[in-house]
Parts: structure tokens; sequence; C-alpha cells
């Protein structure tokens, strides 16, 4: 969504599912190259661990310091004055130090505060990445953070679109939507937002992007012994797994708020 909300000519009665769509195509070129930017490095474990990093002043791991001072820079930026942008440390961020930009309201407020990034932080750290990299150190410890956060904001963008996904939905169906939202049926709300064809498009597409993106590239323009830089079926397994359960709970708990 970054290229539709954040358009200074765009406005709520423009927001349209096509419009959604196409920018959740592009955020999935976003997420692959980030993935491959990840898996350059091993695991390194280090900067994971509690009070490892040793910072006068810091009781956390090091990728924790780095996610936490670069979300206080991009804040002075006015980088969480976007909707679509969701801060993993909210409760640390400073005031924006520039004008703030009039971005369009195109979500309901009581919606518009969902936060979904601690559960994409236990996902991602916890379960996706042993996954995506080689166990090892290489002493690379910032660069694998700036790595880490890079993909955490990927992911973050493209799971928070399902704001503006439920949004839409709403908008072209409210009766269809009013019912269960005001007797809390989740599983009815689930159900209507759930189109598994188009799911297993998006899984297969990701998995074609990551398989092209990855691809080793050579002088003769083959791809000797179907190398990858990572494994394509990963992509795929991440979104089937977390990134697409993870919008539809923001779509869920979106309406759920929508008539509030």
């Amino acid at each position: 969504m970054a290229d539709v909300s954040s358009n200074p000519n765009s406005a709520s009665d423009t927001l349209t599912l096509d419009g959604i769509r196409d920018s959740l195509i592009r955020q999935e070129n976003s997420i692959v190259y980030s993935l491959i930017e990840r898996a350059r490095f091993p695991l390194n474990r280090q900067i994971y661990l509690q009070n490892n990093a040793s910072i006068p002043g810091f009781s956390g791991s090091l990728v924790e310091f780095i996610v936490r001072e670069t979300e206080a820079i991009q804040a002075k930026a006015g980088r969480y004055e976007n909707p679509e942008e969701n801060p993993f440390f909210p409760e640390s961020l400073p005031r924006p130090l520039l004008n703030p930009h009039k971005y369009p309201k195109d979500l309901h407020p009581s919606g518009a505060s969902i936060n979904m990034n601690k559960a994409i932080w236990e996902f991602y750290f916890d379960k996706f990445l042993p996954l995506l990299v080689a166990d090892g150190d290489d002493g690379n410890y910032a660069a694998t953070a700036a790595s880490d956060l890079a993909c955490l904001q990927a992911l973050s963008r493209r799971i928070h679109c399902g704001k503006y996904v439920a949004e839409v939905k709403f908008r072209d169906a409210p009766k269809e939507y009013e019912t269960p939202i005001r007797s809390k049926e989740r599983d009815t709300l689930m159900k209507l937002l759930t189109f598994v064809a188009v799911e297993e498009m998006v899984k297969k597409r990701v998995e074609k992007k990551a398989m092209v993106f990855g691809q080793e590239v050579t002088l003769n323009n083959t791809n000797e012994g179907g190398k990858h830089m990572i494994d394509p079926s990963l992509a795929s397994r991440l979104y089937s797994e977390w990134v697409i359960p993870l919008t539809k709970e923001v779509e869920v708990e979106y309406l759920l708020r929508r008539l509030e």
C-alpha cells in the first residue's frame, strides 16, 4: 500500500481493491529481496541473546537495540506518521521533527491502531529465520541485524495492509459484514475474507519470484545446477504459514472495530 495511501492526491473514495492488490504484488518483490539479502549471512545467534550486547544503559539483545534505535531515528523523520507503517517498539518513539505529511484518512480510527508486530517478531525469529539461514557465526553482527530489520519492516507493511483490504471489502458490501461484526462472529468473518484460489496463486507467484530473483546468474545466461540464493519453496511457506494467516487476522480485527 506504500504507493496508494502515501499518494498526496489519493483520497478515501479512490481506495480500491485493485490498487491494493497491485501494491501487494509489488511488496512481494521487497520481501523476497530482503530474504535474499538476509540469507547472505549465517544465523549469527549472538545478536539475539539477551544482555549479550554489553551496551551501557541498555538491557536486551543487539538486534533489539538496532531496531529500537533505527525506529527512533525514522520516527523523528516522520515515518510512523504514515498509517501504513507500524513500529515494533511504539512505546518509546520520539515525536517527529518535521512537519507531518497529510496522509489520506482511509482507515477507520478504531482499526488504524492495530499492531501485529509482536506476532511478526516472534514467528520471524523463532520459527522462520532458522529455516532461512545456515547456522554459524561470521561476526557481521550489525549488518545481519540491519538485514533482519529490513525483513521485519517489509513483512510488517505487507501484513498490516490487511487493514486496507478489510476497509475496501467492508465498503463494497457493508450489509454482508455488519451482522457478523455486531455479533463478534470471528469464524464467519474469516470465511468471508478467505479465497483459497487467490491464496494459492499468491503462494505460487512468490515461490516463482524467489526462484527468478535468487538465481545464480552466469555469463552464459544459465543457472547451473538449479542453484538459488534461497529455497524458493521457503518463500511460499512463509506466505502459507505466516503472512497470509496474519494478514487475515489483521482484517478480522479491523472489521470487529469497524462499527465502533
